[in-house]
């Protein structure tokens, strides 16, 4: 999108604005599922709530295509087809949100009948369910790169409006396919969660129930005989019985259970904060790495000049060129060295895709450091091109490093939360991966707003500076490599003390 915008003239300030721009919409797209999620594994069913969201989905989609046609049609119209507009994306990402997390979380559920996979013995059910995730993501990204070469060339070539057309009859398509399954799926919630089917009003019950508990506890002061007595009992003042479910819920199945569940959420929590660099690092191919291809050698031949936005698909390209190598070459071998069934364990899959993320950042640092060296050196010479003499080529280990990082983390990821979140809150793990790259986005566009604020003070240049010869992205792709290696760290260490759900199952029994 970036060297789009910069054929028609925008400049580079122009492009960050839009860059913190999408990166915000996408950080709210993201974590629309958050607030979704809970409704949907209370409420409703996941394949209800797989309809409904198609429903909004093809709404938006339809109304992105009405209004692409009435900005082609009636330019003067352009005020009201741009509030269409937003509203028409509001819709996408409010389908967006519950579809994606409850789609994914209906699909594993149909790999078996098991509620309670991940505290299984059977090793073979839980390397089915990672290869399903695996190939979840192989195929989310041979769509994406369809999308980004067959559909934009469609966009390009013959407009808008069939391109948005065309997207919302593939998706009307897909979900008539996706309602023939309908008798042959197993719906587990309906199955499985009997009365204690609304976890989230369990939740806050039990909040308010133990809430009540320490208001209703009263400490008394002892009389002076008690003394003695108080101080060889050693009994304590006010009795908090918290393993018993009395005075907190005649039904221990509903509220203490769900009480428990949540602590299973909670301690995710840290995790899923050392996750976040990973996300913001997600958002540079669409951004920063398309800028500096834009000051690169792009020529193949003598007339056609690469766009660099493509290269983005270099990232999509090396997922599905090595994602099938994961399961047939690397597990094998892992399985020697670890001797453990899977190869490597979840954490370590997802350490070992943000240790790649951070080699990433420094490849990236290192190319742009020569880059700046190639143009100061033209400048010398008295050379004013935007262009800098460096093939556009050097970017692509960069690009591959985050597509084979990708494998890792984002794959690692989706098992993480949904073997982790409680089993009756599926629909929630996905919606927690969602988030990482939700708040992600966020994070991103705040990093940006903040060192463009620090770095341009006392009359300096701006680390993003509009001139590319007095730029520094090379700075800002150090600092992302320090601080990810710091997460990378101390990710590290929760990693050691951290506990599954499976290990704190087994010390139960």
């Amino acid at each position: 999108m970036a060297g789009v915008l910069r054929e028609k003239g925008l400049s580079y300030s122009c492009i960050l604005l839009i860059a913190k721009t999408v990166n915000s919409w996408g950080g709210f797209t993201s974590m629309l599922p958050l607030l979704i999620a809970p409704f949907a594994d209370s409420y409703l069913h996941r394949y209800t709530t797989i309809l409904a969201s198609s429903f909004l989905y093809v709404v938006g989609l339809v109304a992105l295509t009405s209004s692409a046609s009435a900005w082609a049609w009636s330019p003067a119209n352009r005020t009201r087809s741009t509030t269409f507009l937003f509203w028409s994306l509001c819709v996408i990402s409010l389908g967006q949100g519950g579809y994606n997390s409850s789609l994914q979380a209906f699909g594993a559920d149909q790999l078996d009948e098991e509620e309670e996979l991940p505290s299984t013995k059977d090793e073979q059910k839980s390397n089915i369910k990672s290869s399903f995730f695996q190939w979840w993501y192989f195929g989310v990204c041979s769509g994406s790169l369809l999308g980004v070469t067959v559909m934009s060339y469609i966009q390009d070539t013959f407009g808008w409006v069939l391109g948005f057309a065309i997207l919302a009859l593939a998706m009307v398509v897909s979900v008539v396919f996706f309602s023939f399954g309908s008798r042959i799926y197993i719906y587990k919630q309906v199955e499985s969660m009997g009365n204690n089917s609304k976890p989230i009003v369990s939740i806050i019950h039990s909040i308010k129930a133990t809430a009540s508990k320490l208001l209703s506890c009263r400490i008394a002061l002892p009389n002076v005989d008690d003394i003695v007595e108080l101080e060889l009992e050693e009994k304590p003042l006010c009795r908090q019985n918290w393993s018993s479910t009395e005075g907190l819920d005649k039904n221990p199945t509903s509220t203490n259970y769900m009480l428990e569940n949540t602590k299973v959420v909670l301690r995710l929590f840290p995790i899923w904060t050392m996750l976040l660099m990973f996300a913001v690092i997600f958002q540079l191919p669409t951004t920063f790495f398309t800028k500096q291809g834009m000051t690169m050698k792009r020529n193949i031949g003598s007339s056609f000049q690469i766009p660099p936005a493509t290269l983005q698909s270099a990232i999509t390209l090396s997922i599905i060129l090595l994602m099938p190598l994961y399961d047939r070459v690397l597990i094998p071998v892992t399985r020697l060295v670890t001797r453990n069934e899977k190869g490597i364990s979840v954490m370590q899959r997802m350490g070992t895709g943000m240790c790649l993320s951070i080699i990433a950042m420094v490849t990236a640092a290192g190319v742009e450091t020569q880059r700046l060296k190639i143009s100061r050196k033209a400048e010398i010479h008295g050379s004013h091109s935007e262009t800098v003499p460096l093939s556009i080529f050097w970017l692509l280990p960069q690009y591959i490093l985050l597509g084979i990082s990708d494998i890792f983390t984002v794959v690692g990821m989706q098992e993480f939360f949904y073997s982790e979140v409680p089993v009756r809150m599926r629909t929630m793990a996905f919606a927690l991966y969602n988030s990482v790259f939700g708040v992600g986005s966020f994070l991103s566009a705040l990093l940006i707003t903040v060192v463009e604020d620090l770095t341009k003070s006392k009359g300096n240049n701006s680390w993003f500076s509009d001139d590319m010869c007095e730029a520094r992205l090379d700075k800002y792709y150090w600092f992302l490599a320090l601080t990810s290696a710091l997460s990378l760290l101390l990710y590290s260490i929760l990693c050691r003390f951290y506990k599954s759900r499976r290990d704190l199952e087994n010390e139960r029994m």
